[in-house]
C-alpha cells in the first residue's frame, strides 16, 4: 500500500473516532470522574512503591534516599512473628471464602419464593445491615457478646451454661470476624445472583417442570449453570486473600485476642502510620500485593481449565 493510501486510511480512522467521540460525549463525561479517581488514587501512588527498596528519608525525598534493595523484605521474612501474621491473615480469609456459597444458596432459595411481598420483605431485612458502618457493626458484635449483659451470654446462662468472654478468646476471633461480615453482607451479596437468575429463560424452567423435574433439580441443572458466569466473579476475591482490612480487625482487637487478631494489615498500620517506618511498611504492602496477584492469576487459570469461563 502506498504512503498516500496509508495516510488516507489513518485520516479516515481519526475522522471516524472523532465522530464517535462527538456522538457519545455525554457518556465520556460521565466516565471522566471515575477515570480521574482511578488515575489519582490507584495509579498515582504506584510512583511511591520504590521506597520499599530504599531507606526513605523525608528530608532527602524519594529520589534522594539511599537504595537498599531487598533489605526490608528480608527484615519482614526474618521477623519472629512473620508466620503468625501470615497464618492469622490466611485463616480469616480462608474461613471467609468458605462462606462464599451462602450467598448463592440464599439467592437460589429466595428465587423460589413466589409471594412478591414476602420476597421483597426478606430482601429489605437482609439488605439493611450492609448500610451499617464497620464501627456500628463491631460495636453491636461487642455488645451482643458481652460477658455480663450480652444477649448471647444471657441465653447461654438461661439454659444453664457458663458465661464466656468470647471477645477475649483468641480461638473465637476468626469466627466472630467472619460471621459478623456474613450477617452484614449476605443479603447485599445476593443482588448479582438474583439478577442473573431473573435472566434465565422461563420457558426452559417450564419445560423442565413438564418433564417432571423437582425444584431442587431445576436449581441444580438449570439455575446453577445459568448463573455460573456470575459465580466465576468469585475469582476476584482471590486477589485479596491477604488483604484483610485492618479497620474491622482493629475495632474487634483487644489485649486478650492479640494472638489471633494480629494480621499483616494491622502490623503494617502499626509500623507504618504509628511507627513512621515507611520503607519497611511499603515493602510489606508490596509483598502482600504480589502474593494476591499471583493467587488471582492461578485461580483464574484453574477456572478457565475447569469451566471455560474466566475473568481474562
Amino acid at each position: 500500500m502506498s504512503p498516500v493510501n496509508n495516510s488516507t486510511t489513518a485520516a479516515n480512522k481519526t475522522k471516524h473516532l472523532y465522530k464517535q467521540l462527538k456522538k457519545s460525549w455525554p457518556f465520556y463525561v460521565m466516565l471522566l470522574p471515575a477515570l480521574i479517581y482511578i488515575i489519582i488514587f490507584a495509579y498515582g501512588p504506584m510512583y511511591g512503591v520504590q521506597i520499599a527498596f530504599k531507606d526513605y528519608r523525608a528530608s532527602k525525598g524519594i529520589w534522594g534516599s539511599e537504595w537498599v534493595g531487598f533489605k526490608h523484605f528480608i527484615r519482614f521474612f526474618q521477623y519472629p512473628k512473620f508466620w503468625t501474621l501470615l497464618w492469622n491473615t490466611l485463616r480469616i480469609n480462608l474461613i471467609s471464602l468458605a462462606t462464599f456459597p451462602c450467598a448463592i444458596i440464599f439467592a437460589l432459595f429466595l428465587n423460589e419464593v413466589s409471594q412478591v411481598k414476602l420476597k421483597k420483605t426478606i430482601q429489605m431485612i437482609t439488605y439493611m445491615p450492609h448500610f451499617l458502618t464497620e464501627v456500628v457493626v463491631c460495636s453491636l458484635v461487642i455488645l451482643f457478646l458481652d460477658r455480663t449483659f450480652g444477649p448471647v451470654n444471657n441465653l447461654i446462662a438461661f439454659f444453664g451454661g457458663e458465661r464466656q468472654n468470647f471477645m477475649g478468646m483468641p480461638e473465637a476471633f476468626s469466627l466472630i470476624y467472619v460471621l459478623s461480615g456474613l450477617w452484614q453482607n449476605l443479603g447485599w451479596s445476593t443482588i448479582l445472583y438474583i439478577s442473573a437468575l431473573s435472566s434465565i429463560s422461563s420457558e426452559e424452567i417450564e419445560a423442565a417442570k413438564i418433564d417432571g423435574a423437582s425444584r431442587l433439580q431445576i436449581m441444580r441443572y438449570i439455575n446453577i449453570p445459568g448463573i455460573m458466569p456470575t459465580i466465576i466473579t468469585f475469582i476476584m476475591r482471590m486477589g485479596s486473600l491477604l488483604g484483610v482490612g485492618f479497620s474491622k480487625v482493629l475495632l474487634l482487637q483487644n489485649d486478650l485476642n492479640l494472638d489471633a487478631s494480629s494480621v499483616i494489615s494491622t502490623y503494617t498500620y502499626e509500623i507504618g502510620l504509628l511507627g513512621g517506618q515507611f520503607s519497611y511498611s511499603s515493602a510489606i504492602g508490596l509483598f502482600n500485593n504480589l502474593v494476591n496477584i499471583a493467587l488471582l492469576l492461578i485461580t483464574n487459570k484453574i477456572a478457565q481449565k475447569l469451566s471455560d469461563t474466566s475473568l481474562f
